[in-house]
């Protein structure tokens, strides 16, 4: 799928622009608002037309619905051999532009902030770690589960995780795959502000007419010099995404994903004689 500027091709995001506010939603709450190819495609075309739009000083990035802001790849989209085999093109091998998206988001001269709605599990929480702001609902259920469904983000869902909330806590959050509440990723420093989730798109908007009567040119520079500490990690997410392509095809990844799709307990003990 190649999107031009014509915004009705638009059909997994929602995508506006008012007064200087740029509001990007997934729009697939049936499946918890979890992404395929075309949704991560439109994403970056979003992005993008927010990125050259000189009218734009922010970004909102939330979910569709009250039940989450993003649980990650839609497993049942994921092709006979493990990767996403869906209008995806290469991106990384597993069939997504996922890297094109991550680097997006965190180049984008402009402030980004999450409006976590919901569950933001996987994918999905690597997505509001890479935004500049994360605004949750008190609602919002924060976690990963990668190493459950057999499949991992070893680039900036975990090594630029570790910097915001601490190498031992980054590695519970990894390691354990349990959810956490707002408050307790507030605590972690995960997350900026909690509120109620009838105030959430409200609390976002605020905060964004604050930031536009900023300076873009300050903002930008700020931006880029908090980015520069970490731009390592646009390595190892090289890395995480081609060693992901070739796990993806394993026994041991299929029995995560068919683990999760069939829904009954995982087995890995049998990957470990």
């Amino acid at each position: 799928m190649e999107l031009t500027d014509v915004k009705t091709e638009l059909k997994d995001v929602l995508y506006e622009k008012v007064n200087g506010i740029a509001k990007i939603t997934i729009n697939r709450p049936q499946v918890y608002n979890a992404f395929r190819g075309r949704t991560i495609k439109e994403l970056i075309w979003s992005f993008r037309d927010a990125w050259d739009d000189n009218k734009i000083g922010v970004v909102i990035f939330t979910g569709a619905g009250e039940k989450a802001f993003c649980t990650g790849g839609d497993q049942k989209e994921k092709g006979d051999e493990g990767g996403y085999d869906y209008n995806g093109g290469l991106g990384g091998g597993i069939g997504l532009e996922i890297e094109t998206l991550h680097q997006t988001i965190r180049n984008i001269p402009k402030p980004v902030i999450a409006a976590v709605n919901g569950y933001a599990i996987g994918g999905g929480h690597v997505l509001h770690v890479l935004c500049d702001l994360t605004i949750a609902a008190d609602t919002a259920k924060f976690g990963q589960s990668g190493p459950k469904v057999g499949s991992y983000d070893a680039g900036y869902g975990s090594a630029y995780l570790a910097r915001i909330v601490g190498e031992k806590k980054a590695r519970e959050i990894w390691y354990l795959c349990e959810q956490y509440t707002a408050q307790e990723g507030k605590e972690m420093g995960l997350i900026n502000k909690v509120v109620p989730g009838a105030e959430l798109q409200q609390a976002a908007e605020e905060w964004a007419e604050k930031i536009l009567q900023k300076s873009p040119t300050a903002l930008k520079f700020l931006k880029y010099s908090f980015n520069a500490d970490s731009a390592n990690i646009q390595g190892i997410s090289q890395l995480s995404m081609g060693s992901l392509a070739l796990f993806y095809n394993t026994d041991e990844s299929h029995e995560g994903m068919n683990a999760f799709l069939e829904k009954r307990p995982v087995d890995f003990k049998k990957f470990r004689k």
